[in-house]
């Protein structure tokens, strides 16, 4: 697709396209490969949407390498130029999504930048480190002022539902929660419940809460 000119990519195209977008990105210890942000793909791309799966600058750097705090400005500027990059190249709505640390990178782009995107999507956020429920990560939510949709593991140590509740009441934007019963912090892995079937839900709610569906 052109415009994406300089970035690690993996677009799905949907057959019969919307006109909306999705940047898709990953959780630190993964790329723009891992098994959920591929279903979710798949099931965004089935309703329409064209996605780009997008692996962070810390990724392209390196394989195997852990995100550094100093280089977290960067990562947030590559997703930018993705989001940019997707807006001219789809004629409707753009929206952003990230799992856990991609999720926390994406809402605190968009926290600085209203308008970026028309919506988000928070796989698994990473509202505290586990066992540590105070070192809270929700500085900028007060200044996401985009509609936001949160999917969570029941049993995820980053946090618990009733904490994501509290972290949603911060966002002075529409906010609502797919809760993954019995998952923990990757929620495409939930007893006794096929990974596709768990990303078609979120695709599905996604798209109902933008008015998209």
């Amino acid at each position: 697709m052109a415009g994406f000119v300089g970035v690690s990519e993996d677009f799905h195209r949907p057959r019969s396209p919307s006109g909306a977008g999705l940047v898709l990105t990953h959780g630190a210890g993964g790329s723009a490969r891992a098994p959920l942000l591929v279903a979710l793909a798949e099931a965004f791309a089935d309703r329409g949407v064209t996605v780009l799966r997008y692996d962070l600058p810390y990724r392209q750097a390196s394989a195997t390498a852990p995100p550094r705090p100093a280089g977290a400005a960067t990562d947030r500027e590559g997703l930018r130029s993705a989001v940019a990059s997707m807006r001219a190249a789809v004629t409707g709505r753009v929206f952003l999504g990230g799992q856990s640390y991609g999720g926390r990178q994406a809402s605190m782009l968009l926290a600085g930048a209203p308008g970026l995107a028309d919506a988000l999507l928070l796989l698994s956020y990473p509202l505290h480190p586990p066992r540590r429920p105070v070192k809270l990560r929700t500085a900028h939510l007060p200044n996401l002022k985009t509609p936001t949709l949160f999917a969570h593991g029941s049993r995820d140590p980053f946090g618990t539902l009733e904490e994501m509740a509290a972290a949603r009441s911060l966002i002075p934007a529409r906010t609502t929660l797919v809760a993954v019963d019995g998952a923990a912090h990757d929620v495409f892995r939930a007893p006794k419940r096929a990974g596709s079937d768990i990303a078609a839900e979120i695709a599905s709610a996604f798209l109902q809460f933008v008015g998209a569906a």
